[in-house]
Formats: structure tokens, C-alpha cells, sequence
């Protein structure tokens, strides 16, 4: 399958005509897989959290899919200076009609949001997040970039809204003060949907939040597959940094993997609070080393359905890090 997919794409570049995938290619499995249960509509589920509805905003259909990702050795260090064909995809089973553009893409203007858990569970470990997302800023931070600084607990407060002044930006953070329940995924939902899927640029950006928690959530009425959902409508890639520096793992963990690998991004699990730091600096490095592709689906229905997407670098020893999928946006969106 991954030869045949690989020059598929490769060959998508030239606008050349792509056959139907092969009986052998349908039955293979894929690396990614839409979520198991059917989305709930937008409106009905923000009716159950008790949100206030979206700001409506006026979408241009495309049937372009713009792709962020990354590509590793097997150690985590970056590969990079590859070409279209070095590459196999297949969008919701199928080869891609036409690739438009192909290119690493490190200077692509940045919009980042920096979530904090700012509950009381971690309260003895939150001045480490504080440091170390100041630091972070400072480091990723161009001209071209704007970032928002978000503290969550059993609510959603944003302390500085876009911008690219890293000293409003610091200030917001060390403004921030621990205390009271995890409503995480609710926090992650409302944010993706506020601040990432109804974002209006006149150029093309790199949208990703960078999330510092335990992983835990003892008040959200969504749940996880509802917080993931929400982040792929927004093309949203989600990087988590666990505060969890016990010697064994715990079930929220297993919560920061299951976004960061959904989205395209990464978990880090610190082995200490210090190494905070550390997590925050690896995403620094992913976000000016990534590749970006803008292909058209073959067989696309703007019908709001999940489409999975398989991207895979023809040499194994390459890992490639992308979102499992995306949601279709319906024409009249």
C-alpha cells in the first residue's frame, strides 16, 4: 500500500490522473481511523455545556486541505529536505487528485495559544509552568507571530488576548493563580471553537495551543472525543506537556497522549518539574521544522463527514507526525 501511495502523491504533484486504489490497498488498515462515535452537531452539544453559540462567520468553500506535519528519525531528531515523493498519503482511503503545493515550511506565521492548568491539584507544580512558558515565548516568538495566554479551571479565562508583545504576554502568565476544579475538556472545546475555528486571516497560518496539565478532569460535561473533535474542525494541532513527575503513569496521561496524537501533535512527560522547560523547547524545535502540503481529495463530499488521513515516508526508519483526520466542511458553512 505505501508504494502505491507514495507515488500517487508524487505523482498528484504533476496533475497527472490517479487510478482507483487497488483490492489490496482497500483492505489494508489504516494508521488513522475516524473517531468511533458520530459527531454531535455543533449547536446541540454547546446547548449541553452551556456555552454561548459561535460567532458567526462566513467560510469560503475549498475543497483544499492544508497538512502541518512533522518528520522523525527514530531517536526524534528532525529530518529534513525532503521531497513530495518521499512521501505516501491517502485521504479517507484514497489517493489524492491533485497536490498544489509541497514545501518545508518553517516561516509560516505562527498563531499559538498557551493553556494552563491553573486548578488546585497542581498548584505545587505552577510556578514551573509559569517559568517555562515565558521562556518559551520568548524563544518562538517572531515579528509575524501573535500568541494568547488561557488559564483553566472549572472555567475558561483568557488573560491576554492575541499579540505578538511577549512582555503583555509574560505579564498575563504571571498573572495567573491556581485554584479550584478541572474542566478540561470543556476548557479545550470552547477554545478551539473561540479562538482557533473562528480565526480570520488574510494569509495562510500555523494554528497550534500548547497545553500544561495533568491530564485530569473532574467537571467538564464534554468529553474527550467531543474536545478532539473540536480541535480537528479547527485544524488545530495540540502539543501537552504533563505535570504528572510520579514514577508510574496515570490515567491522565493517557488523556494528554490521546489529543496530542489525534491532532498531530506531541506529549512530553517530564521526568521532574525543572524539566518543564524541556517539553516546551522540543515544541519549539517541531514548529520551525515542519512540512506543509495542500492537496485536493479525490472523492470529496462537503458533507461535514470525518476523512482519515494516512501519511507515511517511504523510508521506515522516518516517523512522520500528522493528525489522524479532519471533519469535511458542509458547502453551506
Amino acid at each position: 500500500m505505501l508504494g502505491s501511495a507514495a507515488w500517487a502523491l508524487a505523482a498528484a504533484q504533476n496533475s497527472q490522473p490517479q487510478p482507483p486504489p487497488s483490492a489490496t490497498q482497500a483492505s489494508q488498515p489504516q494508521q488513522a481511523t475516524p473517531p468511533p462515535s458520530t459527531p454531535q452537531p455543533a449547536p446541540q452539544l454547546e446547548r449541553r455545556l452551556g456555552l454561548p453559540p459561535a460567532t458567526e462567520t462566513l467560510h469560503v468553500f475549498s475543497r483544499e486541505v492544508d497538512l502541518f506535519f512533522a518528520v522523525t528519525n527514530k531517536h526524534g531528531g528532525f529530518i529534513n529536505g525532503l521531497q513530495a515523493k518521499d512521501f505516501g498519503l491517502l485521504d479517507d482511503g484514497r489517493p489524492p487528485e491533485r497536490v498544489i503545493r509541497f514545501e518545508q515550511q518553517t516561516n509560516l506565521p505562527l498563531r499559538v495559544g498557551i493553556m494552563i492548568d491553573t486548578s488546585s491539584s497542581i498548584r505545587e507544580r505552577f510556578h514551573y509552568e509559569q517559568q517555562a512558558a515565558v521562556d518559551f515565548l520568548l524563544q518562538v516568538l517572531h515579528p509575524v507571530d501573535q500568541a494568547f495566554v488561557e488559564g483553566f479551571d472549572v472555567q475558561t479565562d483568557i488573560e491576554q488576548n492575541y499579540t505578538n508583545r511577549v512582555d503583555l504576554l509574560n505579564s498575563a502568565i504571571e498573572r495567573l493563580r491556581p485554584g479550584g476544579g478541572t474542566a478540561l475538556y470543556d476548557s479545550l472545546y470552547k477554545t478551539c471553537r473561540d479562538q482557533m475555528l473562528s480565526l480570520n486571516q488574510d494569509v495562510s497560518v500555523r494554528k497550534a495551543i500548547v497545553l500544561v496539565s495533568d491530564g485530569d478532569d473532574d467537571y467538564s460535561r464534554a468529553n474527550e472525543d467531543d474536545a478532539i473533535k473540536m480541535c480537528q474542525r479547527a485544524s488545530t494541532i495540540v502539543y501537552t506537556i504533563s505535570t504528572n513527575t510520579g514514577p508510574s503513569r496515570d490515567k491522565g496521561d493517557d488523556v494528554l497522549r490521546a489529543i496530542a496524537q489525534a491532532t498531530g501533535g506531541q506529549a512530553f512527560f517530564p521526568s521532574s518539574m525543572p524539566d518543564v522547560g524541556e517539553g516546551f523547547l522540543n515544541i519549539e524545535a517541531e514548529l520551525r521544522s515542519q512540512y506543509s502540503l495542500i492537496y485536493v481529495p479525490a472523492d470529496y463530499k462537503p458533507n461535514g463527514a470525518f476523512r482519515s488521513i494516512y501519511l507515511q515516508c517511504i523510508n521506515p526508519n522516518y516517523l512522520v507526525r500528522v493528525k489522524k483526520g479532519y471533519f469535511a466542511p458542509r458547502q453551506q458553512e
